[in-house]
């Protein structure tokens, strides 16, 4: 029945667009002359990246940043200078100082200088602001006391002079250049961001920054438009702009795609559609595909009964074929993960040892902890999530011949999230990609004595989380990683913690118009189009 009512919904919609004439001969194509048209599923609400953790696409076309993250190769980057042209760092690794570029133009005229960077980062911190990503700059000394409100701005926070900025950290921080090439690290104009008030993000005239494109028209639930901004420092882009169409039925965008409605197809939540496009002469030739630098995963959720023993914990890890799990629902598109950092991310260990797939070492090891005929589980999900409700029905059998039973617990999504804040989650199926290139980002989110209850793994190894604090501080990177590469052996291979299971391919279909596309390096969806060029053919 519930399939049913899918079936039903998207004949509808598509109804619905055929009638608007989006998908019909009526009017001039969507992606005609020297507009990139591409779609999302749903409205990205907000352009104001200070808050959202959820949309970047607008963002990262329409605002830059100190230091940028630039794709070099399919799941590689490197740190380049953005806005700032150079940066120096103090020995002791607690102050940075960026020498900015001059003669920079915001979309509104003004001369980017440093008192937009001081003005943007305050802002971040203000707690009037109510940001939700307060975490990439709460290690600047005083930040903490201005999110408090006990202090009216950022002591660690200095304009020298136009083109001068300094930045003092509370304590070193290993990744903190590579937290400012984040999305959250794009810079505001003073003077257009407050004139704007709470409109800035929405209203695209009043929503400025410095980036290739302009956000020019924004129809709610329906489209975004964003045109070329013919003054951007680095020289105006070879295209005319981005139609961002919002449509959110995967079938209906294969439809608009294929009757050229659409210069790029997004796959990443269509993967039924994969082998169609692959065995399409017309198209198997215009997939492009990047890894993801993120890892499928499941939680264990230390504190319930039974995953408290770490031989129960491993038992699970041995118990699910992660390779048939990957052919059957992504139809091979991505690479086994072992540990905690994906292929791609910094310090990313590639000899490993594999986590085998042994289900009668599984029994042996639950008879072990006292469960020979093994015990009840709870799986906990979001509702209205296919994909993740497949692959929580594949583990269900794969566990059941070891002897587990499990339950899937489909809730709503505020009603998840609130339980998994309070460390009473059970074991959950998700996915995390890189935010910036650091294993802080991955190891820290979740196995911190910070973040460990949050995320429901009540993870306690104190000398673990101790190490980890250790090494967000170490200046020397060579030995942090060495000792990123350890934590990693004994969270996973020693302690259980989690069960990787597999790093994807983020795959794209694109127009054959469309030149110079390449998969971000961290393989978000959300990226810049900057690079790309768009030729019509004769």
């Amino acid at each position: 029945m519930k399939r049913w009512s899918r079936s039903l919904f998207s004949f509808i919609f598509v109804l619905i667009i055929l009638s608007s004439g989006i998908l019909s001969g009526c009017g001039k194509s969507a992606s005609s002359g020297r507009m990139l048209t591409i779609s999302q599923q749903k409205d990205p609400g907000t352009a104001d990246v200070q808050l959202t953790t959820d949309d970047y696409m607008i963002p990262l076309n329409i605002y830059d940043r100190l230091v940028e993250a630039k794709t070099v190769a399919p799941g590689k980057s490197e740190l380049v200078p953005g806005l700032a042209e150079s940066w120096e760092v103090t020995p002791d690794g607690l102050t940075y100082t960026f020498h900015l570029r001059k003669n920079v133009k915001f979309h509104n005229g003004e001369i980017f200088k440093a008192d937009d960077v001081l003005f943007t980062f305050d802002r971040m911190l203000d707690p009037k602001t109510k940001a939700l990503n307060t975490d990439f700059l709460d290690m600047i000394t005083g930040a903490q006391e201005r999110m408090d409100g006990k202090a009216d701005s950022v002591s660690g926070i200095k304009v020298i002079d136009d083109n001068t900025i300094e930045i003092t950290l509370s304590e070193a921080f290993a990744p903190f250049v590579a937290n400012l090439a984040t999305p959250a690290g794009s810079i505001y104009n003073r003077k257009a961001t407050t004139e704007a008030g709470d409109q800035f993000g929405i209203e695209p005239e009043k929503t400025v920054g410095t980036g290739p494109f302009k956000l020019s028209k924004w129809s709610l639930n329906d489209s975004v438009e964003m045109t070329s901004f013919a003054d951007y420092w680095r020289g105006a882009p070879k295209f005319d702009g981005i139609v961002m169409k919002i449509v959110p039925d995967a079938e209906t965008n294969r439809m608009l795609f294929e009757t050229g409605k659409l210069d790029i197809l997004d796959l990443e939540d269509s993967a039924s559609q994969i082998p169609q496009f692959k065995g399409d002469e017309k198209w198997k030739n215009q997939i492009v595909s990047g890894p993801i630098v993120g890892v499928y995963y499941y939680a264990f959720n230390e504190g319930m009964e039974a995953l408290g023993d770490v031989r129960v914990r491993k038992a699970l890890q041995m118990a699910i074929d992660r390779q048939t799990l990957l052919d059957k629902l992504y139809y091979g598109e991505g690479k086994l993960v072992h540990g905690i950092s994906p292929p791609g991310l910094l310090g990313y260990n590639p000899d490993l040892a594999e986590i085998p797939f042994d289900p009668e070492k599984a029994k042996a090891l639950l008879a072990e902890a006292g469960y020979p005929n093994g015990f009840d589980m709870e799986i906990a999900q979001v509702t209205d999530s296919p994909n993740t409700l497949k692959m929580n029905e594949a583990v269900q059998a794969m566990l059941s011949k070891v002897g587990v039973k499990v339950k899937i617990n489909q809730m709503d999504e505020s009603t998840y999230f609130a339980t998994r804040k309070e460390g009473k989650l059970a074991s959950a199926h998700n996915n995390w990609s890189a935010d910036y290139n650091d294993p802080d980002n991955f190891f820290y989110t979740f196995f911190s004595s910070k973040n460990a209850k949050a995320r429901s793994f009540n993870y306690t190894n104190k000398a673990v989380q101790d190490d980890l604090e250790k090494a967000r501080t170490m200046v020397n990177q060579e030995e942090r990683i060495k000792l990123y590469q350890e934590l990693e052996k004994k969270i996973v291979h020693e302690d259980a913690a989690w069960l990787p299971l597999f790093a994807l391919n983020h795959l794209f279909v694109v127009q054959p118009r469309v030149k110079n596309f390449q998969v971000s390096w961290n393989g978000w969806t959300s990226m810049s189009f900057y690079e790309i060029d768009i030729v019509e053919s004769k």
